[in-house]
């Protein structure tokens, strides 16, 4: 009888998890790999949808007002931006959120996600305020009625109060300039 075949088989047995680890290692990086692809562009329920109706309380402070169910009902495009001063991420697009705060055609809602009334007042006085309408968002709730799947996120609201986009992640100079604010420029001119 020839030892080698057991020793073979043995072998193989003893490889097979190693082969399998890499095998789904494969599959679960290029499920993950973002190379490519625009991370923005995840699906949202709420597209084409009217915006959740929602009572968020103002950020203590600002003398700005919190979310209501009229926010929405103005006639003004709306950007809804969801930000936390925690957020790397937030601090890198608040230049572009600041520049969207420039028009005043545009309503600017912020929601500060999860956040303390005195590190969100820091990161605005710190950094500017664009907001029109800031409201907290403590628990999270407001958050979850949006579909946000982590901060930052942005949704452009119709003048109807109907959610037309949604952007998932910083937005960067190039994004603003040549995705926001076109959108946000048709919205605008279809209204007028």
């Amino acid at each position: 009888m020839n030892e080698a075949a057991p020793k073979k088989a043995n072998l193989w047995v003893a490889l097979l998890p190693l082969v399998i680890f890499l095998a789904l290692s494969g599959v679960f990086y290029s499920l993950l790999s973002t190379e490519g692809r625009d991370v923005s562009a995840l699906p949202s329920a709420l597209l084409n949808d009217p915006a959740p109706v929602l009572i968020v309380p103002p950020l203590a402070k600002t003398g700005l007002p919190g979310m209501e169910a009229a926010t929405f009902k103005s006639g003004k495009v709306s950007v809804v931006n969801i930000f936390a001063s925690w957020c790397v991420p937030c601090r890198q697009e608040h230049p572009q959120i600041v520049k969207l705060g420039e028009d005043d055609r545009i309503q600017l809602v912020g929601i500060n996600h999860k956040d303390g009334n005195r590190n969100a007042l820091s990161f605005l006085e710190e950094l500017g305020n664009p907001y029109n309408v800031i409201g907290v968002d403590r628990n999270g709730r407001a958050s979850i009625e949006w579909g946000v799947y982590g901060v930052p996120e942005t949704f452009l609201v119709d003048g109807n109060g109907v959610i037309f986009y949604k952007h998932v992640g910083p937005i960067s100079p190039a994004q603003l300039q040549n995705t926001i604010l076109p959108l946000l420029e048709q919205k605008l001119s279809s209204a007028s």
